[in-house]
């Protein structure tokens, strides 16, 4: 990861890095212990804050990660894997219109009768 910090013009003397306390579940863990990792890299202003683990120097890890992610998707101008695959998904589950509905609905009758008119041949009914 040294590497790709170095390769993307990245010092770490340029990123804020706090050590705060989660929220959410966790008990006697959440209320005692910083485990939280909250970074800023200045110069562009990108913020990260990762409380996904347990383990403070894990949730670093995690947010150096991140952080170089996000500063690779606005250096190199192209929307990342994770960013697409949120798209795609969201265009996925996104309610159709009523056109597309009553189009995809038309389109399952005529299949229908199709099958129906097979089917219909196949016993020897012919009408």
């Amino acid at each position: 990861m040294q590497n790709e910090l170095k390769k993307y013009g990245i010092n770490k003397e340029d990123v804020i890095e706090k050590f705060v306390r989660s929220s959410g579940a966790g008990g006697q863990n959440v209320n005692k212990v910083s485990s939280a990792v909250y970074l800023k890299h200045v110069p562009t202003g990108i913020e990260v804050k990762m409380q996904k683990e347990r383990s403070q120097s894990l949730n670093r890890f995690l947010a150096w990660r991140l952080l170089l992610d996000k500063i690779k998707s606005t250096i190199l101008g192209e929307k990342s894997k994770k960013q697409k695959e949120i798209e795609k998904i969201r265009r996925q589950k996104r309610k159709r219109s009523r056109r597309a509905k009553e189009k995809m609905l038309s389109e399952k009758k005529l299949v229908s009768q199709k099958k129906q008119n097979r089917r219909l041949f196949q016993n020897g009914i012919d009408y």
